[in-house]
Protein backbone atom coordinates (compact mmCIF):
# COMPACT_ATOMS: atom_id res chain seq x y z
CA UNK A 1 0.00 0.00 0.00
CA UNK A 2 1.12 3.10 -1.13
CA UNK A 3 2.84 5.58 2.19
CA UNK A 4 0.29 8.22 1.74
CA UNK A 5 -2.86 5.94 1.71
CA UNK A 6 -1.73 4.21 4.57
CA UNK A 7 -1.21 7.61 6.76
CA UNK A 8 -4.67 8.94 5.67
CA UNK A 9 -6.50 5.91 6.67
CA UNK A 10 -4.93 6.04 9.98
CA UNK A 11 -5.70 9.45 10.20
CA UNK A 12 -9.51 8.76 9.08
CA UNK A 13 -9.91 5.46 11.31
CA UNK A 14 -8.64 8.29 14.61
CA UNK A 15 -5.30 6.30 14.80
CA UNK A 16 -3.05 9.38 14.50
CA UNK A 17 -3.93 13.41 14.23
CA UNK A 18 -3.58 15.72 11.64
CA UNK A 19 -0.18 16.93 12.22
CA UNK A 20 1.34 19.51 9.26
CA UNK A 21 4.87 18.86 10.43
CA UNK A 22 4.23 15.02 9.85
CA UNK A 23 2.83 15.33 6.75
CA UNK A 24 5.62 17.38 5.81
CA UNK A 25 8.17 14.86 6.68
CA UNK A 26 5.52 11.56 5.10
CA UNK A 27 5.40 13.70 1.64
CA UNK A 28 9.72 13.14 1.87
CA UNK A 29 9.26 9.47 3.07
CA UNK A 30 6.40 9.10 0.62
CA UNK A 31 8.74 10.11 -2.31
CA UNK A 32 12.03 7.63 -1.74
CA UNK A 33 9.49 5.08 -1.13
CA UNK A 34 8.19 5.63 -4.48
CA UNK A 35 11.67 5.87 -5.89
CA UNK A 36 12.75 2.52 -4.45
CA UNK A 37 9.86 0.60 -5.01
CA UNK A 38 10.40 1.71 -8.95
CA UNK A 39 14.19 1.30 -8.85
CA UNK A 40 15.39 -2.39 -7.35
CA UNK A 41 18.80 -2.06 -5.61
CA UNK A 42 21.31 -3.43 -8.48
CA UNK A 43 23.57 -5.59 -8.02
CA UNK A 44 27.44 -4.42 -8.08
CA UNK A 45 28.90 -5.32 -11.78
CA UNK A 46 33.10 -7.28 -11.46
CA UNK A 47 34.44 -3.86 -12.07
CA UNK A 48 32.32 -2.24 -9.46
CA UNK A 49 33.03 -5.18 -7.25
CA UNK A 50 36.82 -4.36 -7.37
CA UNK A 51 36.37 -0.60 -6.95
CA UNK A 52 33.81 -1.11 -4.23
CA UNK A 53 31.01 1.34 -5.78
CA UNK A 54 27.27 -0.48 -6.96
CA UNK A 55 26.57 -0.10 -10.28
CA UNK A 56 24.18 2.67 -10.33
CA UNK A 57 24.09 5.54 -7.78
CA UNK A 58 21.13 4.70 -5.06
CA UNK A 59 18.38 7.45 -4.73
CA UNK A 60 19.82 9.79 -1.53
CA UNK A 61 18.36 8.34 2.18
CA UNK A 62 17.02 10.72 4.87
CA UNK A 63 18.21 12.56 8.31
CA UNK A 64 14.81 12.78 10.05
CA UNK A 65 15.36 15.25 13.07
CA UNK A 66 13.40 16.71 15.91
CA UNK A 67 12.13 16.72 19.43
CA UNK A 68 11.21 13.61 21.64
CA UNK A 69 7.74 12.37 21.09
CA UNK A 70 6.55 14.22 17.67
CA UNK A 71 6.31 11.12 15.18
CA UNK A 72 9.45 10.00 13.68
CA UNK A 73 9.90 6.74 14.86
CA UNK A 74 6.18 6.09 13.84
CA UNK A 75 7.01 7.70 10.26
CA UNK A 76 9.79 6.00 9.30
CA UNK A 77 7.76 2.19 10.49
CA UNK A 78 5.68 3.14 8.12
CA UNK A 79 8.11 4.31 5.44
CA UNK A 80 9.78 0.75 6.16
CA UNK A 81 7.18 -1.68 5.92
CA UNK A 82 5.98 0.32 2.16
CA UNK A 83 8.89 -0.43 0.52
CA UNK A 84 8.52 -3.61 -1.29
CA UNK A 85 11.72 -5.71 -3.17
CA UNK A 86 14.28 -4.19 -1.51
CA UNK A 87 16.30 -6.02 1.42
CA UNK A 88 15.80 -4.23 4.33
CA UNK A 89 16.39 -3.94 8.60
CA UNK A 90 14.84 -1.60 10.81
CA UNK A 91 16.62 -1.38 13.66
CA UNK A 92 17.44 1.05 16.99
CA UNK A 93 20.38 2.73 16.60
CA UNK A 94 22.54 1.71 19.81
CA UNK A 95 21.36 -1.87 19.14
CA UNK A 96 22.80 -1.62 15.27
CA UNK A 97 26.31 -0.72 17.01
CA UNK A 98 26.07 -3.23 19.22
CA UNK A 99 26.04 -5.61 16.71
CA UNK A 100 28.64 -3.63 14.56
CA UNK A 101 31.22 -3.93 17.41
CA UNK A 102 30.25 -8.02 17.82
CA UNK A 103 31.08 -8.53 13.89
CA UNK A 104 33.72 -6.49 14.45
CA UNK A 105 35.58 -8.53 16.71
CA UNK A 106 33.62 -11.38 15.15
CA UNK A 107 35.45 -10.79 11.55
CA UNK A 108 38.78 -8.74 13.06
CA UNK A 109 41.87 -8.76 11.20
CA UNK A 110 42.79 -6.69 8.21
CA UNK A 111 40.13 -4.73 6.13
CA UNK A 112 36.99 -5.57 8.59
CA UNK A 113 35.31 -2.28 7.90
CA UNK A 114 34.60 -3.27 4.02
CA UNK A 115 34.13 -7.20 5.12
CA UNK A 116 31.38 -5.87 7.72
CA UNK A 117 30.09 -3.82 4.84
CA UNK A 118 30.17 -6.71 2.73
CA UNK A 119 28.02 -8.71 5.31
CA UNK A 120 25.37 -5.77 5.81
CA UNK A 121 24.67 -5.04 2.57
CA UNK A 122 23.77 -8.40 1.33
CA UNK A 123 21.38 -8.69 4.16
CA UNK A 124 19.72 -5.01 3.69
CA UNK A 125 20.16 -2.39 0.84
CA UNK A 126 17.77 -0.13 2.75
CA UNK A 127 18.70 0.51 6.64
CA UNK A 128 16.63 2.34 8.93
CA UNK A 129 18.16 3.23 11.90
CA UNK A 130 16.32 4.82 15.07
CA UNK A 131 17.33 7.66 17.31
CA UNK A 132 20.85 7.87 16.09
CA UNK A 133 22.70 9.20 19.01
CA UNK A 134 26.48 8.89 19.46
CA UNK A 135 27.58 8.69 22.89
CA UNK A 136 31.13 7.14 22.84
CA UNK A 137 34.48 7.30 21.30
CA UNK A 138 34.42 3.94 20.04
CA UNK A 139 31.22 4.39 18.37
CA UNK A 140 32.16 7.67 16.59
CA UNK A 141 35.50 5.92 15.30
CA UNK A 142 33.76 3.32 13.60
CA UNK A 143 30.36 4.94 12.28
CA UNK A 144 32.28 7.42 9.53
CA UNK A 145 34.14 4.21 7.62
CA UNK A 146 31.79 1.97 8.08
CA UNK A 147 28.88 4.73 6.43
CA UNK A 148 31.58 5.43 3.55
CA UNK A 149 31.80 1.46 2.96
CA UNK A 150 28.10 1.14 2.81
CA UNK A 151 27.53 3.95 0.49
CA UNK A 152 29.75 2.24 -1.63
CA UNK A 153 27.55 -0.71 -1.86
CA UNK A 154 24.24 1.29 -2.81
CA UNK A 155 22.65 1.58 0.82
CA UNK A 156 20.30 3.69 1.33
CA UNK A 157 20.26 4.72 4.72
CA UNK A 158 16.96 6.41 6.63
CA UNK A 159 17.73 7.28 10.18
CA UNK A 160 16.15 9.53 12.81
CA UNK A 161 17.56 11.60 15.48
CA UNK A 162 16.81 13.58 18.59
CA UNK A 163 19.36 15.94 17.65
CA UNK A 164 20.59 18.28 14.50
CA UNK A 165 23.44 17.30 12.92
CA UNK A 166 25.48 19.82 14.40
CA UNK A 167 24.66 17.99 17.80
CA UNK A 168 25.81 14.86 17.39
CA UNK A 169 28.56 13.60 19.61
CA UNK A 170 28.74 16.76 20.78
CA UNK A 171 31.49 18.14 23.21
CA UNK A 172 32.88 14.25 22.53
CA UNK A 173 36.30 12.81 23.15
CA UNK A 174 38.06 14.02 20.05
CA UNK A 175 34.94 15.22 18.19
CA UNK A 176 37.31 17.06 15.12
CA UNK A 177 38.09 13.60 13.72
CA UNK A 178 33.89 13.15 13.95
CA UNK A 179 33.04 16.28 11.87
CA UNK A 180 34.06 14.99 8.31
CA UNK A 181 31.07 12.12 9.15
CA UNK A 182 29.11 14.89 10.24
CA UNK A 183 29.64 16.77 6.65
CA UNK A 184 29.44 13.36 4.86
CA UNK A 185 26.00 13.04 6.15
CA UNK A 186 24.75 16.13 5.04
CA UNK A 187 26.00 15.48 1.83
CA UNK A 188 24.55 12.04 0.90
CA UNK A 189 21.72 12.09 3.10
CA UNK A 190 18.25 14.94 2.63
CA UNK A 191 18.02 16.49 5.90
CA UNK A 192 14.82 17.02 7.18
CA UNK A 193 13.43 18.45 10.07
CA UNK A 194 10.19 17.13 12.10
CA UNK A 195 8.98 20.48 13.44
CA UNK A 196 5.69 19.42 15.20
CA UNK A 197 4.58 21.49 18.38
CA UNK A 198 2.80 18.48 19.96
CA UNK A 199 4.84 15.37 22.40
CA UNK A 200 2.69 12.71 21.43
CA UNK A 201 4.07 10.39 24.34
CA UNK A 202 4.02 13.30 26.86
CA UNK A 203 0.80 13.98 26.41
CA UNK A 204 0.28 9.81 27.23
CA UNK A 205 2.25 10.44 30.47
CA UNK A 206 0.34 14.02 31.03
CA UNK A 207 -2.23 13.75 34.82
CA UNK A 208 -0.81 10.48 35.55
CA UNK A 209 2.01 9.83 38.43
CA UNK A 210 5.42 9.56 37.63
CA UNK A 211 6.53 8.62 40.96
CA UNK A 212 5.05 5.86 41.76
CA UNK A 213 4.46 4.58 45.69
CA UNK A 214 4.35 2.12 47.62
CA UNK A 215 5.39 -0.97 45.57
CA UNK A 216 1.88 -2.44 45.02
CA UNK A 217 0.74 -4.78 42.34
CA UNK A 218 -1.60 -2.06 41.12
CA UNK A 219 1.52 0.88 40.56
CA UNK A 220 3.51 -1.76 39.18
CA UNK A 221 1.17 -2.54 36.51
CA UNK A 222 0.97 1.45 36.27
CA UNK A 223 4.76 1.40 35.91
CA UNK A 224 5.01 -0.89 33.38
CA UNK A 225 1.71 0.67 31.53
CA UNK A 226 4.00 4.34 31.41
CA UNK A 227 7.01 1.97 30.09
CA UNK A 228 4.80 0.60 26.99
CA UNK A 229 3.48 4.28 26.30
CA UNK A 230 6.60 6.12 26.17
CA UNK A 231 8.22 3.49 24.31
CA UNK A 232 5.16 2.89 21.77
CA UNK A 233 5.07 -0.46 23.44
CA UNK A 234 8.43 -2.15 22.55
CA UNK A 235 9.73 -4.78 25.05
CA UNK A 236 13.18 -2.92 25.06
CA UNK A 237 16.95 -5.11 24.72
CA UNK A 238 19.49 -4.87 27.01
CA UNK A 239 22.25 -2.67 25.33
CA UNK A 240 26.20 -0.96 26.69
CA UNK A 241 27.38 2.25 26.93
CA UNK A 242 31.05 2.62 27.32
CA UNK A 243 32.33 4.95 30.07
CA UNK A 244 35.96 5.55 31.11
CA UNK A 245 37.44 2.50 29.03
CA UNK A 246 34.53 -0.23 30.50
CA UNK A 247 31.18 -1.11 29.46
CA UNK A 248 28.34 -0.31 31.51
CA UNK A 249 24.91 -2.18 30.96
CA UNK A 250 21.22 -0.82 30.32
CA UNK A 251 19.48 -3.87 30.85
CA UNK A 252 16.67 -2.54 28.50
CA UNK A 253 16.20 0.16 26.38
CA UNK A 254 13.88 1.46 23.95
CA UNK A 255 12.78 4.53 22.10
CA UNK A 256 15.16 6.92 24.43
CA UNK A 257 14.25 5.12 27.42
CA UNK A 258 16.30 2.80 29.60
CA UNK A 259 14.98 0.76 32.71
CA UNK A 260 16.83 -0.19 35.99
CA UNK A 261 16.64 -1.28 39.50
CA UNK A 262 17.71 0.75 42.34
CA UNK A 263 20.24 -1.79 42.97
CA UNK A 264 21.49 -1.59 39.83
CA UNK A 265 22.30 1.64 39.59
CA UNK A 266 23.04 2.55 43.53
CA UNK A 267 24.19 -0.69 44.93
CA UNK A 268 26.94 -1.08 42.52
CA UNK A 269 29.78 0.60 42.30
CA UNK A 270 28.65 3.56 39.98
CA UNK A 271 29.86 7.10 39.66
CA UNK A 272 29.20 10.27 38.35
CA UNK A 273 30.72 9.50 34.96
CA UNK A 274 28.02 6.68 34.54
CA UNK A 275 25.04 8.66 35.52
CA UNK A 276 26.26 11.31 32.98
CA UNK A 277 26.58 8.78 30.41
CA UNK A 278 23.31 7.47 30.86
CA UNK A 279 21.41 11.04 31.12
CA UNK A 280 23.00 11.69 27.45
CA UNK A 281 22.08 8.55 26.18
CA UNK A 282 18.15 8.15 27.19
CA UNK A 283 15.71 11.21 27.57
CA UNK A 284 13.67 9.01 30.27
CA UNK A 285 14.81 6.77 32.89
CA UNK A 286 12.87 4.35 34.79
CA UNK A 287 14.06 3.19 37.92
CA UNK A 288 12.23 -0.19 39.55
CA UNK A 289 12.88 -0.98 43.54
CA UNK A 290 13.94 2.31 44.74
CA UNK A 291 14.20 1.41 48.42
CA UNK A 292 13.53 3.35 51.29
CA UNK A 293 17.37 3.66 52.74
CA UNK A 294 18.63 1.93 55.95
CA UNK A 295 20.94 4.18 58.08
CA UNK A 296 24.13 1.90 57.52
CA UNK A 297 23.40 2.23 53.61
CA UNK A 298 25.61 5.09 53.25
CA UNK A 299 26.82 4.45 50.24
CA UNK A 300 23.42 3.67 48.93
CA UNK A 301 22.08 6.91 49.66
CA UNK A 302 25.01 9.01 48.47
CA UNK A 303 25.06 7.66 44.76
CA UNK A 304 21.41 7.86 44.78
CA UNK A 305 21.80 12.06 45.73
CA UNK A 306 24.35 12.00 43.20
CA UNK A 307 22.44 10.36 40.45
CA UNK A 308 19.52 12.56 40.85
CA UNK A 309 21.60 15.69 41.04
CA UNK A 310 23.05 14.68 37.79
CA UNK A 311 19.36 13.56 36.15
CA UNK A 312 18.16 17.03 37.32
CA UNK A 313 20.93 18.86 35.90
CA UNK A 314 20.66 16.73 32.37
CA UNK A 315 16.71 17.68 32.68
CA UNK A 316 16.36 13.76 32.49
CA UNK A 317 12.81 12.45 33.09
CA UNK A 318 12.40 9.57 35.51
CA UNK A 319 9.75 7.62 36.12
CA UNK A 320 10.35 5.63 39.64
CA UNK A 321 8.37 2.59 41.36
CA UNK A 322 9.22 3.21 45.00
CA UNK A 323 8.50 1.62 48.37
CA UNK A 324 7.58 5.33 49.95
CA UNK A 325 7.10 8.37 49.25
CA UNK A 326 10.06 10.87 48.28
CA UNK A 327 10.41 12.39 51.40
CA UNK A 328 10.41 9.11 53.22
CA UNK A 329 13.36 7.32 51.40
CA UNK A 330 16.25 9.05 53.63
CA UNK A 331 16.89 8.00 57.40
CA UNK A 332 16.81 10.99 59.55
CA UNK A 333 19.77 13.03 60.42
CA UNK A 334 22.13 11.29 57.21
CA UNK A 335 23.06 13.67 54.43
CA UNK A 336 20.31 16.01 55.82
CA UNK A 337 21.12 19.23 53.20
CA UNK A 338 21.69 16.40 50.45
CA UNK A 339 18.86 14.80 51.10
CA UNK A 340 16.18 17.75 51.42
CA UNK A 341 17.78 19.08 47.87
CA UNK A 342 17.19 15.38 46.37
CA UNK A 343 13.84 15.30 47.58
CA UNK A 344 12.93 18.53 46.37
CA UNK A 345 14.33 17.80 43.07
CA UNK A 346 12.43 14.52 42.92
CA UNK A 347 9.00 16.45 43.23
CA UNK A 348 10.36 18.51 40.22
CA UNK A 349 11.09 16.05 38.53
CA UNK A 350 7.35 14.77 38.97
CA UNK A 351 6.09 17.87 37.39
CA UNK A 352 3.98 18.52 34.15
CA UNK A 353 6.53 21.93 33.25
CA UNK A 354 9.17 19.23 33.80
CA UNK A 355 8.16 16.87 31.71
CA UNK A 356 7.20 19.31 28.97
CA UNK A 357 10.69 21.04 29.03
CA UNK A 358 12.80 21.56 25.86
CA UNK A 359 15.89 18.75 26.45
CA UNK A 360 19.02 20.24 27.70
CA UNK A 361 21.44 19.36 25.42
CA UNK A 362 24.55 17.87 26.67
Amino acid sequence: MALTRYYREKLKDGTLKPDAAQQAVLERLSALSVALNTTPPQKPSLLGKLFRKSALPAPKGLYIHGEVGRGKTMLMDLFHDSVQGWPKRRIHFHAFMQDIHAQRARLGGEDVINRMADELSLSAKLLCLDEMQIVDIADAMIIGRLYEALLARGVVLVTTSNLPLEGLYKDGLNRQLFLPFIARLRDTLDVVSLDSVTDYRLGRVRARETFLHPATAENRVAFNALWKDLTDNAQGEAETLEVLGRKLTVPKAAHGCAAFTFAELCGEALGPADYLAISKAYRTVFISGVAKLKSHQRNESKRFILMIDTFYDAGTRLVALAEAPAEELFPKNQHAFESQRTVSRLKEMQSASWWGAIPVET
